[in-house]
């Protein structure tokens, strides 16, 4: 019987191990399955991470290719030139581009299948870019599109970027002197012609030798202004960013004092801002003359030519999208030929003559804007080997004694005679009218605006105007104590606020933009610029009460555009006005994506 107990104890005993170790089993199973699901799942978030960096590093690969690009942009003007004609992108601008070649050589510019990539430098060799250049609005507008794409592991990714010469349309208010024009106050330039922190003469109570300017009356200045010198700013407002040259670092970078030498207030700056911050100095090109060779007939294909015009010329922006044109003196109106050796005529610019209809008509001719393009007015040549040459025998040398397109007006008092307000040789453009369209008018002397210059679509219309010497706002007198509308408008009650709206981009490349005559004639109410305004030297809109108010508008369409061939600063910068990410240009292997079986 004990010996039966004890059997039946060690069998229960031997059950139980035997449970147990099939437990152990079960479980060693569930736990091997455990581990070898996490293993599988981290191995597949390895896997994604990488995907992940991959994908990501992909869209910086092509961000750098933008960088690239807009580096040797800025080493190299000429730079757009370049490109891979063969490029998808590139269609539209095929045959304005051409590879470097030799050590100038770039891989970027691959494309296809075969095509090279250029490797990110500092990395690890894994990132790589090509891109596409688009120029075929570059002579138009300054803009250049680039397509980058950035290729890491099996991660590809592109980018489409607007590339712009960064210049003068990027303040509304620009100057490189805060004095007046030497050659208008008679100043000695060895004096005055230097910024105020090279011990230029300081405007005080009684002394204001070099024609110091001050910003007062309650100027507004709604948009980004620079001034390569230090401004005097008093009771003035100004809503955007401001800067300055002046490299002072402790105190004031402006001037605040009045024309009695004590402190003046009353200035306004953006919210947060004290004073004018600091940047490096903008510089101006001397002239203009650069810009006529967009008037060249013989400038490359897909290059089409502007409108030269000669001498004294008035146009009138008419809103359906022409001008009249009266320009007597113009014998072609394209050129051709280092120096002008050759020329041309097309009825786009007008013919020349005085038949009816025709530029030297008392009517002029009426013909279409040249649209993202340019007029230049050039003075009267002498050489008779230029094509627009006039011999002193068959047209006079005169100032101011009519210039053959109606200026001097009837009664008109000019005071300057020296320089010359309007001559007879004079590369004068007299400007007014509503725009539409997109074009730029260049003066090889003086632009005048005779009345208000505004836009028929103020989101699509771009207008430029640029001189190498003056742009003036157009104000005649009769006398020194009259305005031009007679003597019933002499400094009474019955002088009117007439106001003078004008909408453009403005340079003046060696001298000013001013009102002419602005210490005669009474208020003339407000002074609207849309736009912005670039000058070597300021001029004066407003003197005791004559003149004009200030209320100047930065037109921000010019922040991403400029109007066709603008003149820019000499130092030539290139900035992104705009970069959105596309849908990938190529594959892996470097084939073009396709829609439909065509390239994209």
């Amino acid at each position: 019987m004990i010996w039966l107990r004890r059997r039946l104890h060690l069998d229960r005993l031997g059950d139980d191990r035997g449970m147990a170790l099939a437990i152990a089993v079960v479980f060693g199973t569930v736990i091997v399955f455990m581990v070898s699901s996490a293993v599988a799942v981290a191995t597949s978030g390895i896997r994604k991470s990488v995907s992940d960096a991959d994908w990501n590093s992909a869209l910086s690969a092509a961000y750098a290719g933008v960088q690239d690009y807009e580096a040797r942009l800025s080493n190299d003007t000429g730079y757009t030139q370049y490109g891979n004609p063969a490029a998808p992108f590139s269609a539209s601008s095929a045959a304005l581009l051409t590879l470097p070649t030799g050590g100038a050589a770039n891989k970027a510019f691959g494309t296809g299948a075969g095509g090279d990539w250029a490797t990110v430098q500092g990395g690890d060799g894994r990132a790589s870019y090509r891109y596409e250049v688009d120029s075929s609005k570059y002579y138009s507008s300054g803009i250049v599109r680039i397509r980058a794409t950035g290729k890491v592991g099996k991660a590809v990714r592109s980018v489409v970027a607007s590339v712009r010469q960064q210049g003068f349309v990027d303040f509304l208010y620009f100057t490189d002197y805060e004095i007046q024009d030497p050659v208008m106050t008679g100043a000695n330039p060895t004096d005055c012609v230097k910024y105020a922190w090279q011990n230029r003469p300081v405007a005080a109570y009684g002394s204001n030798q070099c024609g110091e300017i001050a910003f007062g009356g309650n100027d507004t200045i709604d948009g980004p202004a620079h001034s390569n010198d230090t401004m005097r700013i008093c009771d003035a407002t100004f809503t955007g960013q401001v800067t300055t040259s002046n490299p002072r670092t402790t105190g004031l970078r402006y001037n605040r004092l009045n024309s009695y030498g004590g402190s003046c207030s009353g200035q306004q700056f953006p919210p947060g801002v004290t004073q004018p911050g600091f940047t490096s100095t903008i510089d101006m090109p001397a002239t203009n003359a650069a810009q006529k060779s967009a008037t060249r007939s013989d400038q490359g294909a897909g290059r089409q030519a502007g409108c030269l015009y000669t001498g004294p010329t008035n146009i009138v922006f008419n809103a359906n999208g022409t001008m009249t044109v009266k320009s007597p003196y113009t014998s072609f109106t394209e050129t051709a030929g280092d120096g002008s050796t050759s020329g041309s005529n097309t009825n786009g610019c007008g013919m020349p003559g005085t038949a009816t209809g025709r530029l030297g008509s008392s009517a002029g001719a009426t013909v279409p804007v040249p649209d993202n393009n340019l007029i230049y007015v050039q003075n009267v040549p002498s050489a008779t080997s230029d094509k627009n040459g006039i011999p002193e025998s068959t047209l006079r040398t005169a100032c101011n004694t009519g210039n053959g397109v109606g200026y001097p007006a009837q009664n008109e008092n000019v005071l300057s005679t020296s320089p010359c307000s309007y001559g007879t040789r004079s590369g004068d453009a007299f400007v007014k009218g509503t725009l539409q369209g997109k074009v730029t008018v260049a003066a090889e002397n003086y632009i005048y605006v005779t009345g208000d210059l505004t836009y028929q679509d103020s989101s699509s219309d771009v207008l430029g105007l640029t001189a190498t010497n003056a742009i003036q706002v157009w104000n005649p007198i009769t006398s020194t104590s009259c305005g031009w509308q007679g003597s019933s408008r002499c400094y009474s009650s019955l002088l009117q606020n007439d106001g003078r709206e004008i909408d453009a981009a403005m340079i003046s490349a060696a001298h000013t933009v001013q009102v002419q005559n602005s210490n005669y004639g009474g208020s003339r109410g407000t002074l609207k610029i849309v736009g912005a305004i670039a000058q070597k030297f300021r001029g004066v809109v407003n003197t005791g009460g004559n003149g004009y108010v200030k209320n100047y508008v930065y037109d921000a369409r010019l922040k991403h555009t400029a109007p066709p061939k603008f003149l820019n600063p000499v130092t030539t910068t290139y900035g992104i006005t705009s970069v959105g990410e596309v849908s990938a240009a190529y594959s892996l292997s470097g084939d073009c994506s396709r829609v439909g079986g065509v390239c994209v």
